[in-house]
């Protein structure tokens, strides 16, 4: 389905989900209340911005989808690779979870995560009624995240891999995203040969290819179903914020993702 806009908010949705009874949204930067770099829907509560410009943000997200604002779920991202089960919507009263992914069968929990050249994943199974959101840098990427969190969904819902719809969201792309040769080697580590397929040199210099890595991931788990957005963060600033571009003083895009009540 590609690009939408809704009340004033441009988003993105993904054509595999859009089969399904859920509601999902990756949003841009547009439509919110932030000012200067963190112009206008900015998510992120510890980059900079304004508090009440972000808590306005996330309530309009909220409001303009029809979600009661108190059934969200959403986590403190530390590029790990906890994946937390909820069944319930985030105590406010309670500190935050540090997790970079989460998972439900509730109809009455909205999941909502934050972005900024990291790889959003979902992840919808269709037969058992679960959803999730995961969170990759490259950290996570390397530490598989994808593959740990259909396993999660296997352990504790009963999901068939194979059932499992996945869809990569936009992030930042190969050719924006020079690193270090310590990641090169972490790679190594975790993937083997393989992970050379995720690097290409330029005049000495290394580029990681998130995308590929991350799907791979999740077809090691025994995903077949992958739909990848391939929209670079870093090459659209029109649209994403982008941590790398825009030299770490930006704000985070936020993904909703909710099961629809029948």
């Amino acid at each position: 389905m590609g690009f939408l806009h809704k009340k004033g908010l441009r988003l993105f949705q993904f054509n595999s989900l859009n089969k399904y009874p859920v509601f999902h949204a990756v949003l841009t930067r547009h439509g919110g209340f932030s000012q200067g770099a963190f112009a206008s829907l900015n998510t992120g509560g510890t980059v900079g911005d304004d508090p009440e410009a972000v808590r306005a943000n996330h309530q309009r997200i909220f409001d303009v989808f029809g979600y009661d604002y108190q059934s969200r779920y959403d986590v403190w991202q530390v590029h790990g690779t906890a994946i937390v089960c909820t069944d319930s919507p985030r105590n406010p009263e309670l500190p935050f979870t540090q997790a970079d992914g989460i998972l439900t069968d509730n109809p009455q929990v909205t999941l909502f995560m934050r972005f900024a050249d990291c790889v959003p994943i979902l992840l919808f199974d269709p037969v058992k009624k679960v959803i999730g959101i995961v969170h990759a840098g490259w950290q996570g990427t390397q530490q598989k995240i994808g593959k740990i969190a259909v396993e999660k969904m296997q352990a504790k819902y009963g999901s068939a891999p194979e059932d499992l719809v996945a869809a990569i969201g936009p992030s930042i792309c190969q050719d924006c995203y020079e690193v270090g040769h310590e990641v090169h080697q972490s790679f190594l580590q975790s993937f083997g040969r393989k992970a050379e397929a995720y690097f290409r040199v330029e005049e000495a210099r290394l580029y990681l290819d998130l995308w590929a890595a991350n799907r791979d991931s999740l077809r090691m788990a025994g995903v077949e179903q992958i739909e990848v957005s391939g929209i670079c963060t870093a090459s659209h600033l029109d649209d994403w914020y982008s941590h790398r571009a825009e030299n770490g003083k930006t704000g985070r895009f936020g993904v909703i993702f909710s099961l629809l009540k029948t």
